[in-house]
Order: C-alpha cells, then structure tokens, then sequence
C-alpha cells in the first residue's frame, strides 16, 4: 500500500510542479489567440470549455490501454508501479503536453506535419503515412472489440482466425453499427457527437476507477497491494517476456503513448486560451495514470498477489476483459461492474472514432483539403474505413495489436525527438525531452530484435547490443539535424 500511495501522490504533485515548469519552458501567455477563434470553421475549429475538452481529451487518449493494459502489465509485479510514475510524469505527460502547445501555436496543425517542421521534409512524408497506418490500426482495433464486449458478455473473440472471423452474427451486427457510429464522429462537427457524449463517458471512466481507489483503501485488509521492493520480473515465463522492453510496450496509455500526440491537435483547434494547454494535455495524462495505477493495484491485490494475477490470466487466455468483469463484479457488486464494463466499451469506442477523425484531419492537412464542405469529408473517410475494415478481415487480433503497440510507441519516440528539436530552437532545455526520446528509441529497437512477432531473437544479449546500435545511429542523425539547422 505504501509504494502504491507514494506513486499516486507523485502524480498529483507532478501536476501543480512539473506541469507548471513546462508552462514557463513553452512560454504559455493566455494573451495569445488561439486557433478556435483565428481559423474557426464550424467543423474542427470550435471554441469549448475547458472542463469539457480536458475530458474529451482524456477520452481520446485513454481507450483500454489504462485499464487493459496496466492489469496485464501488473503481471510483471510492482515495477509496474515505478513504469507508470515516472513514465507518466516524464514522460507521457511531458510528451502529451508539448506536443499539443507546439500544435496549440501553429494552429492546430496535425502532429506529421509539426514533426515535418522540425525534423525535415523526408521525416514528414514518412510520417505522414506513418502515423495514418497508426489510427486506421487504433480504429480497427477499438472496432471489433467493442463489438464483441457488447454481444458476448465482455467475452473478446478468440485469437486464432481472423479478428471478425470468429464472431457471431449478433456480434457482426453490433459491429456494423459501430462503424456507422463511427463514420457520423468522423465527419459531423466536433460539437455534435463527441462534444457531448465524451463529457459523460469521461465522468464515467474517472468515477469507476474512483470506485476502485475506495475497495483499495478502505478494505485494505482484504486486498493488500504487493510493495516495490525490487525490480524483478514477475511474470510467467519472464525469459520470453523481459521488462525490457515489454512492460514498456505492455502499459503505454498510463505511461507513454504515440497516439496521444495525435489527439492534442483535436483539442488544440477548440481551446479559447493558452493557460488551457496543462489542464487538458499534461492533467489528462496525469488523470490517465492514476487510473492505470488504481488498475494494476487492484489487479495484483485482488488475485492475492503477482502470482495469483499471473494464474488467473492464464486460465482465462489472457483475456482482460474477462477479468475486469470478475473483479468488478466481486468488489463493487452486479450493478456497478455492468456500468463499469459499460465504461470500458465507452473508452474503447470513443478512442477509435477519433482514432478516424485525427487520420481525416493529418490528410486534410497533407493536401490541403478544406474541411468545411461536407463531401469532402467524405471524401477523405470512406478510404480510411476501408483500409481499416481490410485490416480487421485479413489479420488475426494478436498480430495487429502487436503492431500497434510498437508503431504506438514508436511513434512517441518520434515525436519526443521532435520536441527535442523544438526547444533547441527555441533555446530551452533539451535534457527535459532528450532523455525520454533516447530511451524510448531503445525500447522500440530492442523490441524489434527481441518480439516474437518480429526478429524473436533467443539471444537476449545480442539483442540489447542490436538495440543500443540502433538507438546510438538515430540518436547521431537527430543531433546532425539539430546542429545544421
């Protein structure tokens, strides 16, 4: 209990400290204008308040990875709480926060075009289709599973065979009417569908990960949270799963996340001052980490320990879903886990239409396409519903969150190399993104070498070794970019 209470009040902390340092670093003057009001259309430029963008934005970047991904990171034991801390604080919360002021003053611009200004021209046509394939993944992702959490009593499809492959028609159906949910988010004004479900669905998520906090404290007895007193890996079978970079890759909603930094540009076209950008980028981070702790707390002490949560995952496939249901339905009674489990198919759900929106955006913003009339819109979805509806038929689920999850975290390694460039130039410390970006390129290179769905290398040394040329070659070709320019 103690380690887990240290890690939340860290968090909070980091909001009234951190978070106001990097307001003096990025040079916040609520005198500014911003882009709602110099370039609104009615469409993507919408001036909102700040409660309800800071929940919309804690929305689009939370998705399952806060309550999915911490409960199968608690596996690797208590080292999940440090990943989580820092990782949020330095990291995620940094990276979410810059990110979304560099696009907040160059109105509201979309993040390949922010990397392009940066990192060169080269980089943002790379990134550009990067970063494109990213959100048609993040939509073909939360498409199916919504589906199958709604018509199999949060039971997800099995992995084997495609991820629509294995559903029922009930299933398939409910499918159909997320994508044509997803289409009207993607196309109508912001205003219409997002900025008025996203405020409630938001509401929900903090109150049942609030719900959680108080079984944690006041039946402390009952579930007692494992301390940090090691960094051991605590997962089964922990030689194939390493902490790095796994865990890293395992928890990136609660701690780092690519997709992140292409959401802020949403919430940077509705936002009426400058003094806006902590609350709704670096506090929705913050909120999002405290609920990816409450999650892996609960997760470890439910189950009677890092052992038990490791027996449990195994007897139910790995199948978080599953086990949210259970320990939902145990600690807060029937009716409150049918709301949670309702929650989650929120989070899921709202992740994956602005997962679209922000791709319609990025191109709109690579070809200059105005966005006002509506047959344009139009134009530029249907081809990304497509490509995601291929995606869904073609490739088993395994393979595609394993993809996502490395091109999530790579792209957040790109992006804080492009922050690095940004306060060079602007004359500000570097060491703030610098640090983060080195060892976020570690992770990803390593994964490549390491993942079985990639290189699967045995030789875990060599693998580090490959890792570490990888992270040294690209950290050299970002310092020569910074040193030329």
């Amino acid at each position: 209990m103690i380690t887990f209470l240290i890690c939340l009040a860290a968090l909070i902390t980091a909001y009234f400290t951190y978070g106001k340092y990097l307001d003096k670093v990025c040079g916040i003057d609520e005198k500014n204008p911003t882009p709602a009001t110099t370039m609104y259309d009615g469409v993507d430029y919408i001036p909102m308040p700040r409660w309800k963008t800071f929940l919309i934005q804690l929305l689009n970047i939370a998705g399952l990875g806060p309550i999915f991904g911490a409960l199968l990171g608690a596996a690797y034991g208590p080292v999940a709480f440090l990943w989580i801390t820092l990782g949020g604080i330095f990291m995620g919360a940094m990276h979410d926060y810059i990110a979304g002021v560099i696009s907040l003053k160059n109105n509201g611009v979309s993040l390949p075009e922010i990397i392009g200004k940066y990192l060169g021209n080269n980089t943002k046509i790379f990134m550009r289709v990067f970063t494109v394939l990213l959100m048609v993944l993040v939509g073909a992702v939360f498409t199916s599973q919504p589906a199958a959490l709604i018509t199999s009593n949060i039971s997800l499809p099995a992995l084997e065979g495609t991820a629509i492959g294995t559903m029922s028609w009930e299933t398939i159906i409910v499918f159909s009417i997320i994508t044509i949910y997803y289409m009207l988010a993607t196309m109508l004004p912001i205003d219409k569908i997002i900025g008025r479900m996203y405020p409630l669905f938001g509401m929900a998520l903090l109150i049942m990960a609030l719900g959680i906090l108080v079984v944690l404290l006041t039946d402390s007895d009952t579930y007692i949270i494992p301390e940090l007193t090691s960094l051991k890996n605590q997962i089964s079978n922990a030689d194939k799963f390493p902490i790095i970079p796994m865990l890293f890759t395992t928890i990136a909603c609660g701690a780092i996340s690519g997709f992140h930094a292409t959401q802020s540009p949403m919430m940077a076209r509705c936002m009426t001052s400058e003094k806006q950008a902590r609350p709704i980028f670096y506090g929705a981070m913050i909120a999002e980490s405290i609920v990816a702790l409450i999650w892996a707390a609960i997760a470890m002490a439910f189950w009677g320990g890092v052992e038990g949560l490791n027996n449990a995952i195994a007897e139910n496939n790995g199948n978080a879903a599953t086990l949210v249901n259970i320990i939902s339905e145990t600690t807060l009674g029937s009716f409150i886990a049918g709301l949670v489990i309702f929650g989650v198919i929120a989070c899921a759900i709202t992740s994956g239409d602005t997962a679209f929106r922000s791709a319609r955006l990025i191109i709109a913003d690579m070809f200059g396409i105005s966005q006002k009339p509506i047959i344009k819109r139009i134009a530029v979805s249907l081809p990304l519903f497509a490509l995601a509806l291929f995606i869904i038929f073609a490739l088993p689920f395994q393979t595609i969150w394993s993809y996502f999850a490395w091109t999530n975290q790579t792209l957040a390694a790109i992006t804080l190399w492009c922050i690095t460039c940004y306060l060079a130039k602007q004359e500000k410390p570097t060491i703030i993104s610098m640090l983060p970006a080195v060892i976020m390129t570690y992770v990803c290179s390593s994964y490549i070498f390491i993942s079985p769905m990639m290189f699967g290398m045995e030789n875990r040394t060599l693998a580090y070794i490959f890792g570490g040329i990888m992270t040294v070659v690209i950290m050299a070709m970002v310092l020569f970019k910074m040193k030329k320019k």
